[in-house]
């Protein structure tokens, strides 16, 4: 253990002391003052050194554990590990041309918090899902443990009163989707599809078979009014569009499932990060409101990490029923893998709790964004909700121009026109702050705020 730490606490600072201690914890172990391997004191014992709260020690610990600069040994106490393998620096300037890929700071949408994951859970969770013996076949709707897990899950966090037997695995939504398409639909079917929205289920659409027309979206989601007649199904994500960050509206709720049962058309609910919202409850889900006609889809990938490749899908029983005849016919169907591990860790409450320290640390990377951009006048779009928010631009032109001079620098971004089928209408910044370390972000809002002026 280090025998004096280089921690000086400022009372009369506007920034919390939990995050002042964070801070110099982490700049002394970057630094190099703290190495990897030493022991730190007690949350106890530190508190009393700096005559704060345990609560105050606490949180910092906590925050650094997430961050993965440090880790807790059973019994030992609490080491300095190495830096953390998502923590990749802002390079604020670059000579000799354009960075490679691998030394960006990755701001795109998309990325979840794997940092933030309890190592000692993650670790716990492998091994008990290990210990189950190995399977002869995998059952084609899914471990009946992880569907039974699904259904608290989606009780607990969505609201959504669902039985085991309703409950399909999944290898994730764009997987899903890709099953619908072969499994439910016929060649040539047209699916109505939010303009901008995720292309990677429009591509998995379109592989299928299946013709896909754009519908606008607004500041209330997607417009039923402009669905088209005749549409096979409409695919939208309600709770937190995809990419521009808002929500459907009750009113265009109520609309769309009306349509639906008299047109008969499916909606595809692509729910996928409805647990993360920080200013109310997440929202009422789609297929709580019509299950008749509603397919719901969500993922462990936003929500804990694409390593688990494990999803989940509710739907009504002749759509079940086509999905599983489509896998038994083909034997293709999700790793179990995945699902058993989902298991342990709601099991032990491990998922509630990851939840619950997700939301806090997200609504913090959020506000601390925030704050930079708005300080500066630049306008931000989206709710208070999920791993990314949205800079209007106001042409093709300024939006490639942004990206660009954002790669120069060090960072890669996302652009609004990579998520229109057709000629884009809408044009911003996507900006991410889930997959990166909370200091790399915060090193990076200088830059942003440069960027986006």
């Amino acid at each position: 253990m280090p025998t004096a730490l280089p921690v000086t606490l400022d009372r009369d600072s506007g920034v919390p002391l939990a995050v002042q201690l964070a801070d110099a914890l982490r700049k002394s172990a970057a630094g190099g003052h703290l190495r990897g391997g030493d022991r730190l004191p007690s949350t106890r014992a530190l508190a009393q050194r700096l005559g704060v709260s345990r609560t105050v020690t606490s949180a910092a610990y906590e925050q650094l554990h997430a961050e993965g600069w440090i880790s807790g040994r059973h019994g030992s106490g609490t080491y300095v590990t190495t830096s953390p393998p998502s923590d990749r620096p802002v390079r604020k300037a670059v000579l000799g041309g354009v960075p490679e890929p691998d030394a960006l700071l990755d701001l795109t949408p998309g990325a979840p918090w794997a940092a933030g994951v309890d190592r000692a859970a993650w670790r716990r969770a492998w091994r008990a899902a290990a210990d189950t013996p190995p399977l002869v076949r995998a059952p084609s709707a899914g471990l009946p443990e992880y569907r039974a897990a699904i259904a608290e899950h989606l009780l607990r966090h969505r609201g959504l009163v669902v039985g085991t037997a309703s409950v399909l695995a999944t290898g994730g939504t764009s997987a899903a989707v890709a099953e619908l398409a072969s499994a439910v639909f016929d060649a040539g079917d047209v699916v109505a599809m939010e303009e901008p929205g995720y292309q990677r289920a429009m591509r998995a659409l379109t592989a299928g078979g299946l013709r896909v027309t754009g519908v606008p979206v607004d500041e209330e989601g997607l417009r039923p009014d402009a669905v088209p007649a005749g549409v096979r199904a409409v695919y939208c994500s309600p709770a937190h569009q995809y990419p521009m960050g808002t929500r459907m509206s009750a009113a265009r709720r109520v609309e769309l499932v009306e349509r639906a049962r008299a047109e008969n058309m499916l909606v595809i609910e692509d729910d996928y990060d409805g647990e993360l919202r920080f200013d109310v409850a997440p929202l009422p889900l789609l297929a709580a409101l019509a299950p008749d006609v509603v397919v719901h889809l969500g993922t462990t990938s936003k929500i804990l990490t694409p390593t688990l490749g494990a999803g989940w899908m509710v739907a009504p029983t002749a759509v079940t029923s086509a999905v599983l005849a489509y896998r038994d016919g083909t034997s293709v169907r999700p790793s179990p893998a995945g699902q058993r591990v989902l298991v342990e860790l709601a099991r032990h409450g491990d998922l509630g709790r990851h939840l619950r320290k997700l939301r806090r640390a997200l609504a913090e990377r959020r506000s601390l964004l925030v704050a930079a951009l708005s300080s500066a006048g630049i306008r931000v779009l989206g709710d208070d909700a999920g791993a990314y928010l949205v800079v209007p631009l106001a042409s093709a032109e300024e939006e490639r121009k942004r990206l660009a001079a954002a790669r120069a620098r060090g960072i890669r971004l996302d652009g609004l026109g990579w998520h229109f089928a057709g000629t884009p209408s809408t044009f911003g910044i996507a900006i991410g702050y889930a997959g990166c370390s909370r200091e790399a972000l915060r090193d990076a809002l200088d830059v942003l705020v440069d960027l986006l002026c």
